[in-house]
């Protein structure tokens, strides 16, 4: 699968977010480092903390398949601004897979790679 595929899978689940109180669709397509694909989308919820990002839904759909160990994943929302995981869902994915890329997208299809690592730096972990 390229990187325009994968973005254009997060593009499609994007459509799929709840978010009746940021008004900010953001989805997300993880690729396991079999090539499974997991989407996901952010769920929002009046007690705030119970809002789930899209790139956790898709790792807690992978993993609750049995994977644990991600190749990439492609983050959109149509933004001026790269769409990049928050630091909750940045320590969320490290624990499994610390050197994927991280594919971030913006309005236009544009998009920026990173590792995680890159975007993790001083990695907490037991």
């Amino acid at each position: 699968m390229t990187d325009r595929e994968l973005m254009s899978r997060a593009r499609e689940a994007s459509m799929n977010a709840y978010v009746p109180y940021s008004r900010f669709p953001v989805g997300a397509a993880l690729e396991c480092d079999d090539g499974t694909i997991y989407t996901g989308c952010n769920v929002e919820n009046a007690a705030l903390g119970s809002t789930i990002c899209a790139e956790r839904t898709a790792c807690c759909k992978a993993v609750s398949e049995g994977h644990r160990s991600f190749r990439r994943i492609a983050i959109y929302a149509d933004s001026e601004n790269w769409c990049t995981p928050c630091g909750a869902c940045r320590q969320f994915l490290v624990e499994f897979s610390p050197d994927m890329e991280v594919l971030c997208a913006r309005a236009g299809g544009r998009y920026v790679s990173y590792k995680l690592s890159e975007l993790m730096p001083g990695i907490f972990r037991f």
